[in-house]
């Protein structure tokens, strides 16, 4: 008898210390709290609106902070006061895996809720072409094959493009999509360069300073984090051109078109299968710690996962469903909410 009280009363504190730990930093909470993507958080948005339908919870609390800086508030630490999920429009890096060990954040699950494309598309008013990741890159890149970038119209990199000047409205430092920009098309442009190519293996910081740095001077110009925003200037400016999210293009397509790379148009098919060069999962990252002291978590995991099949809500919003064979791993994840290692970044 004894025993078994002591086992209980044991029981009983290591629950006792997991609720604390989750509730610490300001009291506890009875809703979600999400941070991170842009991309993610109109799905991420409708997923709180379907969750909040049944009932059972209260909606979450949403914040469109962009995937770096999203990471960094998931990170800080476990309780009331730090987020619970964070929506990221690429996968979270080995150095923000290692402030979240730093911080307490041991127990994080990795969920892939769908695909999106980095499109790159124009006003319909504007003058019809196509480019390639190349072309991309020596118009918006620092310092292209590692010289100052001297382009100031885009006739100026190939004469078989348009005679004007070169402005792109894209994703800031701490998104996601700036991210999937830099390694997706940037860097393919930029390794057409044998010799650079080459600096990848004999010096990564070189490497990565030439191919994925962005020019300062004018021509790229930082439309913050949201999305909607460069649709906009794209709408007033017909000669501009404009990087992010697929499901902007798709939800703005009476007005803006999606320019082809390496002759492949922006279209869910050519997303979907691969084919288009400017694909990449999007993600929710849970931090464990909080499921079960905060309500609702896995239920929302759930939620956002069985929207995303290819008939689902979210892909009738504009997401790409997922291949079979990862849907079903990530239907089976979110039961279970795997740990996140190390190792599985690298």
């Amino acid at each position: 008898m004894k025993s078994k009280l002591a086992i209980i009363a044991l029981a009983t504190v290591a629950l006792a210390g997991c609720e604390n730990q989750a509730g610490s930093g300001g009291g506890t909470r009875d809703q979600i709290r999400i941070v991170g993507s842009s991309t993610v958080f109109p799905f991420a948005k409708a997923v709180s609106e379907n969750f909040v339908a049944s009932g059972s919870f209260k909606a979450p609390v949403l914040e469109s902070t962009g995937t770096g800086a999203g990471m960094s508030l998931f990170c800080s630490g476990v309780g009331a006061d730090t987020p619970d999920i964070e929506n990221a429009s690429r996968r979270m890096k080995a150095t923000e895996f290692e402030l979240c060990q730093t911080n307490g954040v041991t127990d994080v699950s990795e969920i892939i809720v769908g695909i999106d494309g980095i499109a790159v598309a124009q006003s319909k008013e504007g003058p019809g072409f196509t480019l390639t990741p190349e072309q991309i890159y020596k118009a918006i890149a620092a310092k292209p094959f590692g010289k100052e970038n001297s382009y100031k119209k885009w006739s100026d990199i190939d004469p078989s493009l348009p005679s004007k000047p070169i402005s792109v409205y894209g994703p800031p430092s701490t998104s996601g999509t700036r991210d999937a920009l830099t390694e997706l098309i940037m860097e393919v442009g930029c390794k057409t360069d044998p010799a650079t190519k080459a600096l990848k293996d004999s010096n990564k910081e070189e490497f990565e300073a030439v191919c994925h740095e962005i020019r300062t001077d004018g021509p790229y110009l930082d439309a913050g984090e949201n999305d909607n925003l460069i649709v906009q200037k794209l709408k007033s400016n017909p000669n501009a051109v404009g990087i992010f999210g697929y499901s902007f293009l798709e939800e703005n397509l009476d007005t803006v078109r999606g320019i082809p790379i390496s002759g492949v148009t922006p279209t869910y098919e050519a997303i979907a299968s691969g084919e288009y060069p400017g694909a990449r999962p999007l993600f929710i990252y849970v931090k464990k710690q909080h499921v079960g002291v905060i309500p609702g978590i896995q239920e929302y995991v759930t939620e956002f996962v069985n929207a995303g099949t290819r008939d689902g809500y979210l892909v009738k919003a504009g997401l790409i469903a997922s291949p079979d064979e990862t849907r079903t791993k990530m239907v089976a994840a979110a039961k279970s909410l795997p740990v996140l290692t190390k190792d599985e970044l690298q």
